[in-house]
């Protein structure tokens, strides 16, 4: 499948900001089911950026701004070629090792509830409790836009009963670390299968099977990932893993525009 991504954010402030640094894990890797045909990034200051891959395998480019300014657009265009590889993630770049995975982070340490849950996904082979840990996690937590936000912890989630994608990767990739088994969270879009531009952000976990590597698994919509998945960066959470992550001087009220367009492209195109 031949998926075109665009996805646009701009930061507005209601005072002059004089100074900005950006982290942009913006650009997608290529890897077994997964093929970048072409990739662009637009930001202040990308013809001077500093290149350099992360400790999770992630491209990222370090931009400076250092003129005044009361907003900042940040773009990422391209087109990836996509495969069904049933959620097996291989031929990554994979720098950290597998312990890394199984380290506490403030949004997916565990609480009681999690380790409750955790437990009744326990026997049988490694993806058999990975498959249950999905429904369960699932099965826990109702879709809702707008009743979490960046900073909500799994287990903050859980007990709410309430959550988006994000919400989701978080309490699977904790219970996931409470049974033994490595887990991180991935930050990538999704095709909806809609012929318009879906607004397609979205996260998924990935999950160590011995024998087969990572494998991802998308609680929010109960499937493993498929050819309608772009990924794009991974890490222990959400915030290691987020497309921007940046500090500035002055720029007062921050307001934050998000728009992300995933699209199939048409048979003309593909030729």
């Amino acid at each position: 499948m031949l998926l075109s991504v665009k996805h646009t954010t701009t930061y507005r402030y209601d005072t002059l900001a004089r100074y900005a640094i950006e982290s942009l894990r913006l650009t997608p890797p290529t890897f077994d089911g997964q093929k970048v045909l072409s990739w662009q990034l637009n930001a202040p200051g990308i013809d001077r950026a500093a290149q350099f891959q992360d400790g999770f395998g992630n491209v990222v480019h370090l931009t400076v701004l250092q003129d005044e300014h009361n907003s900042i657009t940040i773009e990422a265009t391209g087109v990836v070629e996509t495969q069904d590889r049933i959620g097996v993630a291989k031929g990554l770049s994979e720098p950290a090792p597998l312990r890394v995975y199984l380290r506490e982070t403030p949004r997916t340490a565990p609480d009681d509830a999690i380790r409750g849950l955790a437990a009744k996904c326990k026997g049988g082979c490694t993806l058999d409790q990975l498959h249950r840990l999905m429904h369960s996690v699932r099965e826990a937590v109702s879709y809702e836009v707008g009743t979490t936000h960046s900073h909500t912890s799994a287990a903050e989630a859980l007990a709410d009963g309430k959550g988006v994608c994000q919400d989701y990767a978080h309490i699977f990739i904790s219970g996931a670390r409470t049974l033994g088994i490595p887990a991180r969270y991935v930050n990538g879009y999704f095709f909806a299968g809609t012929p318009d531009p879906s607004d397609a952000h979205h996260a998924w976990a990935e999950a160590w099977v011995d024998g087969l590597g990572w494998v991802g698994f998308d609680p929010a919509n109960l499937i493993c990932p498929t050819e309608r998945y772009v990924r794009l960066a991974t890490g222990l959470d959400a915030a290691t893993a987020a497309p921007i992550r940046g500090n500035r001087r002055g720029g007062q009220n921050e307001t934050l525009d998000v728009v992300v367009e995933v699209q199939q492209q048409g048979a003309q195109q593909q030729q």
